[in-house]
């Protein structure tokens, strides 16, 4: 059940050239630009490398087939943040996996901190938002600050919001494939 460094860059590299949802880049843009931003404000490679794998769940998930195309919005939301886990876990450590997982949550996090943030979303980012939940109350903002790798997590989401440049010129997917390694745990 567990991808290789070359399954994902092949995964990347294959899956990853369609639209992502509604916004005007690919999927692998989005990833490489997510990655670009950490790796520009001296985040761990570990961070890096949860920037870039932090959708890698739309590629895995059995529902892909139902994901939007750059016209319609999604039905439900497909629990992404969770689907690569399993694939991802052997390969990587904690400081990689969690901040992929709470990345979804950490929108919702910004949303009850930061008065500002709601605005600064697009509207497919808003509409996802909406399907996963909503903002935090107050009791879930104050839980979320205690998990490790909150922080990390919304440094990634803040990436993750600003990764939709079309056109943006970003290092390869085999710098990346370079530092995954490096991180790696097996």
């Amino acid at each position: 059940m567990s991808l290789s460094i070359p399954e994902i860059v092949q995964l990347l590299g294959s899956r990853a050239t369609t639209w992502y949802g509604q916004e005007a880049v690919s999927q692998l843009d989005h990833a490489l630009q997510c990655a670009h931003l950490a790796e520009l404000a001296n985040e761990t490679p570990e961070t890096v490398a949860a920037a870039l794998l932090h959708d890698l769940g739309h590629m895995l998930s059995v529902e892909r087939k139902a994901m939007p195309d750059h016209k319609n919005l999604p039905a439900k939301d497909d629990l992404h943040q969770y689907v690569a886990l399993p694939f991802l876990r052997s390969l990587f450590p904690d400081a990689v996996l969690e901040p992929i997982k709470l990345h979804v949550d950490a929108k919702r996090y910004l949303c009850a901190v930061d008065a500002l943030y709601w605005d600064s979303l697009s509207s497919a980012s808003k509409h996802s938002l909406e399907l996963q939940g909503g903002r935090f109350n107050d009791a879930q903002v104050h839980a979320f600050e205690e998990l490790p790798f909150y922080a990390e997590a919304v440094r990634l989401r803040r990436y993750d919001d600003l990764a939709k440049v079309p056109g943006q010129t970003t290092p390869a997917l085999a710098h990346y494939a370079a530092l995954m390694q490096q991180v790696a745990t097996a």
